[in-house]
């Protein structure tokens, strides 16, 4: 790639650990209908596909069931209200948001997580004033793996895409980024399925730890920071 001129994150499972609000809010859930409570490890591995996998998991119910929508909607609303309780940075990412900030080069969240968690989110992390572009599934006609967030997150930062790295823990966020012409690397510490061999899918990086990605940035601009 060209000198690195902005970094961009997928949101759960990337940059934050969503996972403990979501078993929180869950399990509460379940505990008022009077079904069993989930484990986090089933939790964890279904936050990247978001609420309706979180509502299957939970109430054992699809899309096509007439009790799903009503389920659904009641686990958005107590996950409205119960956004960056437990919710952390990952490991190391404090620093390397520190050192983006640093060298004066921004970085970004395009995430298929709605707005309206989105920025609370941020604002909670106290991360809303820092970050650049935020791109949500709101703001645009088609969601990853189609280039579109990408694209309009590098446009709103004045970035070229060539010259940005997109780190995502999906399949589906390793294409964008290729689509969008980025480098890629794969958030391995993330929500990966047990079924998923994030090295088979061909991104340019692999971290296994969420501070692997500091010396990452750190030879992607060597010679380019003074």
């Amino acid at each position: 790639m060209t000198s690195l001129q902005a970094v961009y994150f997928d949101l759960d499972g990337t940059l934050i650990d969503t996972a403990p609000d979501f078993y929180s809010v869950l399990n509460n859930l379940l505990a008022e209908h009077g079904r069993p409570a989930v484990s986090y490890a089933a939790v964890r591995a279904n936050v990247s596909n978001g609420a309706r996998a979180l509502t299957e998991l939970g109430f054992g119910l699809g899309p096509e069931d007439d009790a799903f929508d009503n389920y659904l909607n009641q686990l958005l609303d107590a996950y409205a209200g119960h956004l960056a309780v437990d919710t952390r940075l990952f490991e190391g990412m404090a620093d390397t948001l520190d050192w983006l900030d640093q060298h004066g080069l921004p970085w970004g969240i395009v995430t298929n997580k709605p707005e309206r968690f989105t920025l609370p989110v941020l604002e909670g992390l106290g991360l809303a004033t820092r970050v650049g572009a935020v791109i949500c599934p709101d703001h645009v006609r088609q969601r990853k793996p189609d280039p579109e967030g990408l694209l309009m997150a590098a446009g709103r930062d004045g970035v070229n895409p060539v010259a940005c790295l997109y780190v995502g823990d999906h399949l589906r966020d390793i294409q964008a980024g290729k689509n969008a012409g980025m480098a890629t690397a794969v958030a391995a510490f993330g929500y990966i399925d047990a079924d998923d061999d994030p090295r088979g899918w061909q991104a340019d990086h692999l971290l296994e730890r969420g501070d692997d990605l500091l010396p990452l940035l750190k030879t992607l601009t060597s010679g380019s920071l003074a």
